[in-house]
């Protein structure tokens, strides 16, 4: 099963949340409480009633709108999106027993930037065709 979700706005990075913890920890908190908000209203908007009780692989796509920022910096953004899908209720929680792993690929879209979620559910019956490596995480 596969779902998507678009958060229709470039996230803030690590170097934006960095600049704020350094001015005050509280600031830090109360900001990435407002960005995950945001983020919780768009999950349960545009994914109402999904749950996710087996391991899921998370794409992201990040769509911005020019070269400035470093996409390590970018990819940071994922910390704010799984706590979100968690206090959304559609994963129970972003540890290793319920996300399997993640990919993020970066494009440029100067008049559109965005951030596009994919979501693919793995049943525990499909498990068995992950690599051994990656079983003994389960």
């Amino acid at each position: 099963m596969y779902r998507r979700f678009i958060i229709p706005y470039p996230l803030p990075g690590l170097n934006e949340y960095i600049e704020i913890e350094r001015q005050n920890k509280y600031a830090a908190a109360q900001f990435k409480k407002k960005i995950e908000s945001g983020i919780v209203f768009i999950i349960k908007k545009e994914l109402p009633s999904f749950v996710i009780n087996d391991l899921v692989n998370i794409q992201y796509h990040w769509y911005e709108k020019d070269k400035r920022r470093d996409k390590d910096n970018i990819a940071f953004a994922k910390k704010f999106i799984q706590d979100a899908l968690v206090h959304a209720g559609v994963l129970r929680n972003d540890g290793w027993g319920e996300i399997l792993g993640f990919t993020d690929t970066f494009m440029i879209d100067k008049k559109n930037p965005r951030v596009v979620v994919g979501l693919e559910v793995v049943s525990s019956n499909k498990t068995q065709n992950i690599p051994y490596n990656l079983k003994i995480y389960q």
